[in-house]
């Protein structure tokens, strides 16, 4: 996973290609599916396989552990709403290419086997029942950065009214300081997890979702530099005052 966060890091980057959906979507990209249902059925293998996993287990007779439950409902809390209730919330939406959409939903059963697995290994099968200072960081971290992106993805929703279309800067929470924020709050909401975990399946995780989208955001700020003459001078791409 790292090895191929730094991979897609450099393609976006030094590459400079744009991931094709989004704003960034063209007739070129071949055979496209509606973006919402996409979203969700991609999306959804983050929430379905570790619940899969969690349940398996505890029908096996194992015990959950707390810092397990914690870990659990950080990852499904963030997935359940990115899966079932995101995609449906967004107004309009371009369609997105299938092949992104395919590499999307692999990865999310990956990464969703990978994360559950390494949760439930946590304590090497043996219950401390104790939440230390670093599950405490992580999750507050974690809150943060969910916070911020929720609120984020509220100002983006509510950018357009009813009937109009093109894009507008978004103003408002952590958009005055960042081009980028709900990729902010998301960056730090897996580095809170990667904290919490304490485990290298989290870190790797938490490294691959920076170097997916911080360049994203990178190419969201120079986008909007240049379509907007009047676009805030003082705002940053992704992290407050300094880049």
């Amino acid at each position: 996973m790292v090895s191929f966060g730094l991979a897609t890091f450099l393609c976006l980057s030094i590459g400079r290609v744009s991931a094709g959906y989004g704003r960034y979507s063209c007739s070129t990209n071949g055979f496209c599916l509606n973006a919402k249902l996409a979203w969700m059925t991609q999306e959804m293998w983050s929430a379905i396989v570790p619940t899969a996993l969690l349940v398996h287990s505890l029908w096996q007779g194992h015990q959950l552990c707390l810092d397990q439950a914690l870990l659990f409902a950080m990852f499904l809390m963030h997935y359940i709403w990115r899966s079932f209730a995101y995609p449906w919330m967004q107004r309009g939406g371009k369609p997105m290419p299938a092949f992104i959409w395919a590499m999307a939903s692999a990865f999310c059963m990956f990464n969703g086997y990978l994360q559950g697995h390494s949760i439930l290994q946590q304590g090497g099968g043996s219950c401390s029942g104790r939440i230390r200072l670093h599950h405490w960081l992580g999750l507050a971290t974690w809150a943060a950065g969910w916070g911020i992106n929720l609120h984020s993805d509220h100002i983006l929703r509510n950018l357009r009214q009813p009937g109009e279309t093109g894009y507008k800067i978004p103003r408002g929470g952590a958009f005055e300081w960042v081009s980028g924020a709900n990729y902010l709050g998301e960056i730090m909401e897996w580095g809170g997890f990667a904290a919490a975990a304490w485990s290298l399946p989290a870190a790797a995780f938490a490294t691959f979702t920076l170097c997916n989208i911080g360049p994203r955001a990178w190419q969201h700020h120079q986008w909007y530099r240049k379509q907007f003459d009047d676009y805030p001078r003082h705002r940053r791409a992704l992290i407050p005052f300094v880049l």
